[in-house]
């Protein structure tokens, strides 16, 4: 997250967006994509995010409102190599799994092979061309064409090591010369069992953040979750169409992201830097295209970054924060509150069912954070009391470029210290929240005078001068105990699952050269 703080002078209007300044910072972005749609389609046209679920985006230039845009050329299907896979669980990790990747032109009937073996592919599933198209802004971007491609593999066995192979007409990835080319992937166990899944969030394209892929893949863990502004296409993070924006970073980031989501599951959700405008009311559009990630029972087609998932003994919960953040509003209210009715109908069934010994919430906006960002009063108003009412185990968010981590959080105040190396019962103490946003991109700080406490460094624990963002853009200061660990540095969350008789999370912190910064544990009745 970039956005300027309040008081930056706005950026200059980017060229030829159409829409006056003094009118935009009055819109909603969904009312900037109308006043775009009805009064700027002589001159090109945007998506909607229906048609971007069904694989159906609307053209630009001089075409009228909803008519298809015409693929590029095809080039000849053998010159035409696949690129930037990623994999999702579909609603049942141990039988469904989501294969996604990306061609750099249209191809013909894409598809996908599976198998057992490297060679032995005999499955071969029908896959989904989803086209994205980009808009040219006069004298700042051309218009750019970029075609995404997804496969729903169902009916697999749990606990299963699958091969795969992406393809189309002209290339078969079970041919010899693609062999190379081949990947893997397990499905969750039938039964609970020892895992780890990894977290961070801020991700982006560079040397930091390919850095972080690699300490990643050395967890070997069942899956990654990404608390949102992944790719940073979108510059500025406000979700306005003057916001600057480079469709062709997703390019980048989903080659330097392949040689780890080929193979782990990422599971991603929606930061602000996300909410592209260029594409479909809310800018989730180009998500739509680039991401196949299970449905929610409130937005099936238009919120990509809210869903639910179950993986051995722990339900994993994906929020979009954009719908409740005070500091940043374009989205604000966006799912006219079904989001959060959802939420506490998804975390009631995960605590009632006997097989889910955690809960884990992870979204982009920080409910408590001392860093440039600070916490985020809309989160706190909608969504901390179902967090305390269904006592979630550990709440996970990006939006700050630091890693921070609270005591147990009970109405609003530490519950119970929970230091380095410590351990919490959520039912007894309340809840942790980590701030894991050092994925990649540009670091921030904590306040004036307030230093790094961590593993290996500890400071003296004392109160943190900070803020939350109230409604209206307002900050309203405050003066926190809750800020027990803080470090400025690249980093990531790595969270050992345990089940059986004893079960607990044991979370720990790594800086980018793997050092351990911070671990404790949540444990449940004890």
């Amino acid at each position: 997250m970039t956005a300027p703080s309040r008081g930056t002078p706005p950026e200059p209007l980017v060229p030829d967006v159409g829409i006056p300044r003094p009118l935009a910072e009055r819109l909603s972005m969904a009312e900037r994509h109308e006043y775009l749609r009805t009064r700027v389609l002589p001159r090109r046209t945007l998506v909607t995010a229906g048609a971007v679920a069904g694989g159906l985006l609307t053209g630009c230039g001089t075409a009228s409102a909803g008519r298809p845009a015409p693929l590029a050329s095809r080039a000849p299907g053998w010159a035409v190599r696949p690129f930037g896979r990623h994999l999702a669980f579909g609603p049942d990790p141990r039988s469904r799994m989501r294969i996604s990747w990306q061609v750099p032109s249209a191809v013909r009937r894409p598809y996908v092979r599976v198998g057992l073996r490297p060679d032995d592919l005999g499955r071969r599933i029908a896959a989904e061309l989803r086209p994205l198209h980009t808009p040219g802004v006069r004298g700042v971007r051309p218009a750019l064409e970029q075609y995404y491609v997804h496969a729903a593999v169902d009916g697999l066995a749990p606990g299963t090591t699958y091969y795969y192979g992406v393809g189309h007409d002209g290339w078969d990835p079970a041919a010899p010369a693609h062999r190379a080319s081949l990947a893997s992937f397990r499905t969750a166990p039938a039964r609970p069992e020892r895992f780890v899944f990894t977290a961070f969030g801020d991700q982006g394209v560079g040397r930091a953040a390919q850095a972080n892929d690699g300490l990643l893949l050395r967890q070997k863990p069942a899956f990654h979750l990404h608390a949102g502004d992944i790719c940073y296409a979108d510059a500025r993070g406000t979700g306005r169409p003057t916001d600057g924006y480079d469709p062709a970073s997703w390019d980048l980031f989903l080659k330097q992201n392949e040689p780890v989501a080929r193979s782990v599951p990422w599971m991603v959700t929606t930061g602000n830097h996300d909410m592209e405008a260029w594409y479909s009311p809310d800018g989730y559009g180009g998500q739509l295209a680039r991401f196949s990630l299970p449905e929610t029972g409130f937005d099936p087609h238009g919120t990509p970054g809210a869903y639910a998932f179950t993986y051995g003994n722990a339900g994993f919960v994906a929020l979009d924060a954009n719908d409740v953040s005070y500091e940043i509003p374009a989205n604000l209210g966006n799912s006219g509150g079904r989001q959060t009715a959802w939420l506490d109908r998804t975390l009631r069934r995960l605590r009632a069912d006997d097989g889910i010994d955690f809960v884990v919430v992870f979204f982009h906006h920080c409910a408590y954070s001392t860093s440039q960002h600070a916490s985020d009063g809309g989160v706190r108003r909608e969504w901390l009391p179902l967090f305390a009412k269904h006592q979630v185990d550990l709440v996970i968010n990006g939006h700050n470029h630091v890693y921070e981590r609270t005591d147990a959080i009970r109405a609003g105040r530490a519950g119970r210290a929970v230091p380095v190396g410590g351990s919490t019962d959520p039912g007894r103490d309340g809840t942790v929240y980590v701030t894991a946003g050092g994925g990649g991109r540009d670091l921030y700080g904590f306040p004036s005078g307030v230093r790094d406490s961590y593993e290996g460094h500890l400071t003296r624990h004392e109160p943190v001068r900070t803020f939350a963002w109230a409604k209206g853009g307002d900050r309203a200061p405050e003066t926190v105990e809750w800020s027990r660990v803080r470090y400025t540095g690249f980093s990531l969350l790595s969270v050992e699952v345990r089940a059986g008789a004893s079960p607990r999370l044991a979370v720990s912190a790594l800086a980018q050269d793997g050092r351990r910064i911070d671990h404790f544990e949540v444990r449940r009745g004890g």
